[in-house]
């Protein structure tokens, strides 16, 4: 079965390697720019447009951004995904890209995560600051890598940074602080399995542990617990590629983010597994599952438009040899009742084949009569 894939992204390092390890399972994985993708929402029907064009039709689209791209990204996917398949959903784009609509799903389906404030106002944001316990985080619904993310050991602190963000005009959270010594876990969920994982440290007086904001990483394998959590995560999220970063605390593992665009380059050092090449290769395998899934839905549906109901059934269809031999479609074969121990009668001339199921006791009353 060839396969057509295709990577939209902006053009990262991790988008190339994934592209990369898709052609060697797909016949084509191309890479198409984000920025040159544009939806047409005409009168009559929506177009997706590359460089000013159709896009070309996909079996299988890894579709992948920033945050700044969310609302493109939904659209995108739920436009194609009628025909492709899209390993993240159209949802995913507006929940994972937001902390607080992340929050709130994975809490309400049990999934264990820190407790979390949002106020409506500058006055219900410092009341919540007089009742918590510190240190707190403070941090932007959206933002990647770890920016936006703020540290206050008390309540001056916090008031402060408050004042600052009231400043900005930009909403914000009020978090509990995880002691973890300033680690955390990045593991990548693929499909129903984590594929790599990597316990990640801070730097210095550095509260953050991402790669990319001077952290360290090294490789680990997550308990079954840890792994169930992330799984779960990711399908709640709609996501069968993501990273789930997790702390564990004393409260147990802890989810505290979802990023459905991960970088790979850390991981992949860190771990000296071929995350890329773990992608590639679902994504093979759920695309060929899905297609087949569609063939016999039309195979069935082919069927039941060329056999009419009643008695005496004529159906119009085309013969599968094997070698001499000639194979009745499954469905044929169910309209007869026929079964391994039945004895039939066949009746053969030149374009013309009957099969009659043999009744022995009904030849030997007619041999009786005679």
């Amino acid at each position: 079965m060839t396969l057509n894939a295709a990577v939209i992204s902006l053009g990262s390092k991790s988008s190339k390697w994934t592209a990369k390890a898709m052609k060697n399972y797909f016949r084509t994985a191309d890479m198409l720019d984000i920025r040159e993708i544009e939806v047409n929402l005409g009168h009559k029907e929506v177009q997706v447009l590359y460089q000013g064009k159709p896009i070309e039709k996909y079996d299988c689209i890894l579709a992948k951004g920033s945050f700044r791209y969310a609302p493109l990204l939904r659209s995108i996917t739920s436009i194609l995904s009628k025909h492709t398949y899209m390993p993240i959903e159209a949802d995913a784009f507006t929940v994972a890209h937001d902390k607080l609509i992340t929050q709130l799903i994975l809490q309400q389906n049990g999934i264990p995560m820190p407790i979390t404030y949002l106020a409506a106002t500058p006055d219900a944001a410092k009341k919540v600051l007089k009742k918590i316990n510190y240190p707190i985080i403070m941090k932007f619904p959206q933002g990647t890598q770890g920016k936006g993310v703020m540290f206050a050991d008390s309540y001056a602190s916090a008031s402060s940074m408050l004042d600052a963000l009231t400043a900005l005009r930009q909403p914000f959270l009020i978090q509990e602080y995880i002691e973890t010594g300033g680690a955390d876990l990045r593991v990548i969920v693929v499909g129903n399995k984590v594929v790599a994982a990597m316990q990640r440290e801070a730097s210095g007086r550095e509260k953050r542990a991402n790669i990319h904001a001077g952290g360290t990483g090294k490789s680990v394998k997550v308990d079954p617990v840890t792994s169930k959590i992330a799984v779960k995560t990711a399908k709640l999220i709609g996501a069968d590629v993501c990273a789930v970063d997790i702390l564990e605390g004393h409260k147990g593992p802890m989810v505290i983010e979802v990023n459905i665009s991960p970088g790979l380059q850390g991981i992949t050092k860190t771990s000296g597994i071929n995350v890329a090449d773990h992608i590639a290769k679902f994504l093979h395998k759920r695309t060929k599952e899905i297609s087949e899934e569609k063939k016999k839905i039309e195979a069935k549906e082919i069927m039941k438009d060329i056999t009419p109901e009643g008695p005496g059934k004529e159906i119009i269809t085309g013969l599968d040899f094997r070698g001499e031999r000639v194979l009745l479609p499954s469905a044929l074969v169910k309209e007869t009742g026929f079964n391994e121990k039945d004895e039939v009668s066949i009746k053969v001339d030149k374009g013309k084949l009957v099969i009659e199921k043999f009744d022995v006791k009904k030849e030997e009353k007619k041999e009786k009569k005679k």
